[in-house]
């Protein structure tokens, strides 16, 4: 089930910050960075390379990065340490420092209320990166779905290079 409205996470605009600014919501733990969560799982999924060799799994300390049965990284935070080495010697640049920490952030969706207006996140954001959309996926406006809640925008280097 599709749903109308949706969180869009504009990458672009993401990366202009060097650190996260945008507050979250989420009731039960006040240094919560849901946006975190959700901008980790956006970057490993779109804008990350796939490096045949993958050094940032390499270098890891903790074996914390692994590949999914897509090729995705994917990071096990129980086993972070945090120390960013992955961000260092990632040779494209994809990873963010901002979303690596030891503590783990979760994105409620603030609970999804399709009658919001704008999010606390969105509020807080000051490069307007996060919104709502009620767009569907768009290749050629690199508009793609992360999820049933979230859409995510930024330049996908695959479409890119097949367009080359």
């Amino acid at each position: 089930m599709a749903m109308s409205k949706r969180i869009l996470i504009d990458l672009m605009k993401c990366r202009e910050c060097e650190q996260c600014l945008a507050e979250c919501a989420y009731p039960h733990h006040p240094y919560n960075k849901g946006v975190n969560a959700l901008l980790e799982m956006a970057v490993f999924q779109f804008t990350c390379r796939r490096c045949e060799e993958a050094p940032c799994i390499d270098i890891c300390p903790a074996e914390a990065l692994e590949r999914d049965t897509q090729g995705v990284v994917e990071r096990a935070t129980n086993l972070c340490i945090a120390c960013k080495s992955c961000v260092a010697v990632c040779p494209f640049g994809t990873l963010m420092n901002q979303f690596f920490e030891v503590r783990k952030s979760i994105c409620d969706y603030c609970r999804f209320d399709e009658s919001a207006e704008v999010l606390r996140c969105m509020e807080t954001c000051p490069k307007g990166a996060l919104s709502f959309t009620d767009a569907d996926p768009d290749a050629e406006s690199f508009l793609f779905e992360l999820n049933e809640r979230v859409m995510v925008k930024d330049y996908a280097w695959d479409i890119i290079k097949e367009t080359e």
